[in-house]
């Protein structure tokens, strides 16, 4: 599975800024053609970000396309959907038949374009009251029929517009929503989804949080609207030394208990069964991917 830690976007008819991102310290870089192109661009945009795509970048490249309710969707995808392009971003997400939608005219353009069926990954936004009443049967839908589809993603600044939220320093206001999304994820068996920016550009410690708050609830990355917000949100979603010394000593414990036919033992003063042994190793694996790229 790929890291999926850092999502970066930057304006798609910025080139020097999407070559920057391309080959920052992030995971994923999101180039975009919605809320950051004006409207008399982005047409144009969309060659642009292509022909940025096919160029040799770093990160993994995705395009966010406008949402399929407008007049530039349908424009968009016939437009990007290329190779190189090893994503697209869906916002605003709201019914089934939306997912099904995309998904169908993505498929018919990898074909008709030569590409590997379901190559192009399908990354949707879940930002209003009707994408989240919808979301049990967004994420069922999606493990059962969309392979394209490996994870969602969070957007807090519309949805807080949508539902006449106030999005709050703790953002306690997100929690049932952040929670709603893990579980349907997680209970169709999809990746765990990807969190909400973070707005306040001048607030780096509450980013921290932000990005500690959101990993702790069981999500696997964070969107990011700056390249300065990258650093603080791959720390946040990678293990410490600390809790890689810690995750070792219990997995090297655990192997030696069974060895001896044991499967729960103390370990200074912690009680450690296979659950607790399963989570060190998955702590290992991960921090061992980070290190290979």
């Amino acid at each position: 599975m790929a890291l999926s830690r850092t999502f970066l976007f930057v304006p798609g008819n910025h080139a020097r800024r999407v070559e920057k991102a391309l080959n920052a310290d992030v995971d994923a870089a999101i180039l975009d053609l919605e809320d950051a192109v004006a409207a008399s661009e982005k047409v144009a945009t969309r060659a642009a970000v292509v022909e940025a795509l096919q160029a040799p970048h770093r990160a993994r490249g995705y395009i966010r396309i406008n949402a399929l309710d407008t007049e530039y969707a349908f424009g968009d995808l016939h437009a990007v959907i290329a190779r190189g392009v090893d994503g697209i971003v869906l916002p605003k997400l709201e019914s089934v038949e939306q997912l099904h939608t995309a998904d169908w005219i993505m498929s018919q353009l990898e074909r008709e374009r030569g590409l590997d069926a379901d190559s192009i990954e399908l990354m949707p936004i879940i930002e209003t009251g009707a994408g989240f009443a919808a979301i049990q049967a967004l994420c069922t839908s999606a493990a059962q029929r969309v392979r394209r589809l490996k994870r969602f993603a969070f957007g807090a600044g519309d949805f807080c517009l949508d539902m006449n939220l106030i999005w709050s320093g703790d953002e306690s206001e997100l929690h049932a929503y952040r929670s709603a999304l893990v579980l349907a994820s997680r209970a169709a068996g999809l990746q765990a989804p990807v969190d909400t920016v973070w707005v306040r550009l001048d607030d780096a410690d509450g980013l921290a949080r932000s990005a500690v708050r959101a990993r702790g609830m069981g999500f696997q990355g964070k969107l990011c609207i700056h390249p300065a917000q990258c650093d603080a949100v791959n720390r946040a979603f990678s293990p410490t030394e600390a809790e890689i010394t810690q995750a070792r000593a219990v997995v090297e414990a655990f192997k030696r208990a069974e060895a001896e036919g044991v499967a729960s033992i103390r370990l200074d003063g912690a009680f450690i069964d296979y659950p607790v042994a399963y989570r060190a190793q998955r702590v290992l694996d991960f921090a061992a991917q980070i290190d290979a790229r």
